[in-house]
């Protein structure tokens, strides 16, 4: 039995995975279920796989927890300290599913404990990536990533070596807006930012689709996970997301990982990683697409693309402001606060005001990550003052 725990168990990520767990409950164990504050959906899933732990992000819902828990047997937990020792909890594989700065801490508890760590939460890496990738290399951990983009690109370079590539390619479906101008998205509402064409996610990543931040953050990512270079890593459209990456080689070879648009496949590969596993997911039916398409990003419609890049080329703490201040953007934006376009605005304006040391530890990273907070606030009381 593989001994699993998953954070973040109540997004689409931990539910998809969970749902992987179900199909074959004799492989595995599930240690530690985690949600901020979902729970009647975190009961619901410990109970449902007979999890040795819950925890709740948000202590101030741990009594409804051990309410909804009573008479399983299952122990009840919260808040943040719990995150990490949850981490810590004995798990051969755990998905790092947390969405936000807010995994940053477990995922690197679980790094340091060992085992395998699957990681879906792309903004731990992009805040903290040197730290993340030294914690990888100073214990016995195996990083595997789970986004369908860097998941592919990992197929691709299997028993390949790094100094062999040539180029690097991430796929982008470009978002509901692929075609729309900048006038256009002037009064994109959150209802139209969250209808993905592809893929189902969650309201954060789906929104940081429709700017193309998100691919933007998968730049930096890609740079963390296959050190290559940025000159070598590129972003290009490709609206019906079937080719999910591609990897180019010096002797002008291109290996491409295609699959249908379901985050089942890639958490499924990491889940049996080195091994496969069968999936529920809808075959290839590349007659029936009929076509492939692709174009170059336009980094003036979509600055996210620009910003990230030029984040990720300044390093040190660059890419967590930059990380910090979009979450704020977005989550105002889906309140109505703000407007679509004001999103990159107000990252591009807190990346030119501020600038902090290279982070050596978390807690640099975290400070870094706060005071980014609080000057995207700053730049937005004065924007829709």
């Amino acid at each position: 039995m593989k001994k699993v725990s998953i954070f973040g168990a109540t997004g689409s990520v931990g539910m998809s995975t969970l749902d992987l767990i179900q199909r074959d409950p004799e492989a595995y164990q599930l240690i530690a279920l985690t949600a901020h504050s979902d729970v009647a959906g975190l009961a619901a899933a410990a109970r449902q796989g007979n999890a040795r732990l819950a925890v709740i992000g948000n202590e101030a819902h741990y009594g409804a927890l051990k309410d909804a828990l009573r008479g399983s047997g299952i122990e009840a937990a919260a808040g943040e300290g719990a995150l990490v020792d949850a981490a810590q909890a004995g798990a051969d594989w755990s998905m790092a599913a947390i969405v936000g700065c807010a995994g940053l801490r477990p995922a690197m508890a679980a790094l340091k404990a060992g085992g395998t760590v699957a990681l879906a939460n792309k903004e731990s890496l992009v805040s903290a990536g040197a730290l993340m990738m030294d914690a990888v290399g100073a214990s016995s951990a195996t990083l595997l990533p789970v986004d369908s983009e860097h998941n592919a690109i990992f197929q691709c370079l299997a028993g390949s070596r790094m100094e062999d590539v040539a180029r690097i390619t991430l796929t982008a479906s470009g978002g509901p807006f692929r075609t729309r101008s900048r006038e256009e998205m002037q009064g994109i509402t959150p209802a139209q930012a969250v209808a993905h064409p592809n893929w189902s996610m969650g309201a954060k990543i789906s929104v940081d689709s429709a700017t193309m931040m998100n691919k933007g953050l998968e730049l930096i990512e890609a740079a963390h996970l296959f050190p290559v270079g940025l000159d070598r890593i590129e972003i290009l459209v490709h609206p019906q997301s079937v080719i999910h990456s591609m990897v180019e080689f010096r002797d002008r070879s291109t290996l491409a990982q295609l699959g249908s648009p379901d985050m089942r496949i890639p958490i499924a590969h990491a889940l049996a990683w080195p091994e496969r596993i069968a999936t529920p997911c809808q075959p290839l039916d590349l007659a029936r697409i009929g076509r492939l398409d692709f174009e170059a990003p336009d980094e003036v419609r979509f600055p996210a693309l620009r910003l990230t890049r030029q984040a990720a080329q300044e390093g040190g703490a660059a890419p967590a402001i930059l990380n910090a201040a979009n979450e704020v953007a977005v989550a105002a934006f889906l309140k109505g606060a703000i407007g679509f376009l004001d999103i990159a605005m107000i990252v591009e304006d807190v990346l030119n005001r501020y600038s902090a040391p290279v982070p050596r530890q978390i807690d640099d990273v975290l400070a870094a990550d706060a005071e980014a907070r609080n000057m995207a606030g700053l730049v937005m009381e004065r924007l829709t003052a």
